[in-house]
């Protein structure tokens, strides 16, 4: 029988080439596997057929893990691997296990012993923190803000002071329709000389990665409704 993986994949970011960020060996190991445990199952089937057209959707096992997902079910969908099967994690977007339920999986697979193997691929968080030219050894990251005003506020007040009291880099996200406004409440609520990286839509073709003080932003902002976007807070 073989060692079966437990292999997490990355995915597009945007509506980009395959060739451009998902290397060869990706395309071709993706190909070969029969299970995925994915966040989506149309988009995965979506992502697989780009990466080979050829290959037959029909004959592959896929699991959702979503927000929806029991915990009680994560379990059995490593079954596969019982009887000697690899089994590939997608996410909707980018790394799987990071600001991803695809975490909760692998946290599984660690305790049975299962060999995991993460694959090299495109990660909004990594690549936001290359390009803004704030600390890239010390970092936080916060996945999403609260959704209640107040807290909201208070929280970006916080991570302003953290960026200075412990000279790290803090980053967020938010769900794309509410950029807009979690942008506004930074500009608000931060120091004016606090350094802003906004990074959207990375790796599409109006990527977009500038970083400039919340002073030198105000008045500046651009639209980000419903672009996938990093929100990133350094000291000045």
């Amino acid at each position: 029988m073989n060692n079966p993986i437990l292999y997490l994949i990355p995915v597009l970011l945007d509506e980009t080439s395959i060739e451009q960020v998902i290397p060869a060996f990706n395309i071709q190991l993706v190909s070969d596997l029969k299970f995925f445990i994915v966040e989506n199952i149309r988009t995965a089937r979506r992502f697989l057929k780009k990466c080979n057209p050829d290959i037959n959707i029909n004959s592959l096992t896929f699991f959702e893990l979503n927000k929806h997902t029991y915990k009680k079910e994560i379990s059995g969908f490593l079954d596969p691997m019982k009887t000697g099967n690899s089994v590939g994690v997608m996410s909707e977007a980018g790394c799987p296990g990071v600001a991803d339920p695809g975490a909760d999986v692998v946290a599984v697979a660690q305790q049975k012993g299962y060999k995991v193997v993460p694959l090299v691929g495109p990660s909004s968080i990594i690549m936001a923190i290359m390009a803004s030219g704030f600390n890239g050894q010390s970092f936080s990251f916060h996945g999403y803000l609260p959704i209640d005003s107040n807290e909201r506020i208070n929280k970006i007040k916080q991570l302003d002071a953290r960026s200075y009291s412990e000279n790290q880099t803090q980053i967020f996200i938010e769900t794309p329709y509410r950029n807009n406004k979690l942008a506004e409440d930074i500009l608000q609520h931060c120091k004016p000389k606090t350094k802003l990286c906004i990074a959207s839509n990375i790796t599409s073709e109006n990527e977009l990665i500038v970083t400039k003080s919340i002073k030198d932003w105000k008045g500046n902002l651009p639209d980000l409704n419903k672009k996938p976007t990093v929100f990133l807070l350094y000291r000045a």
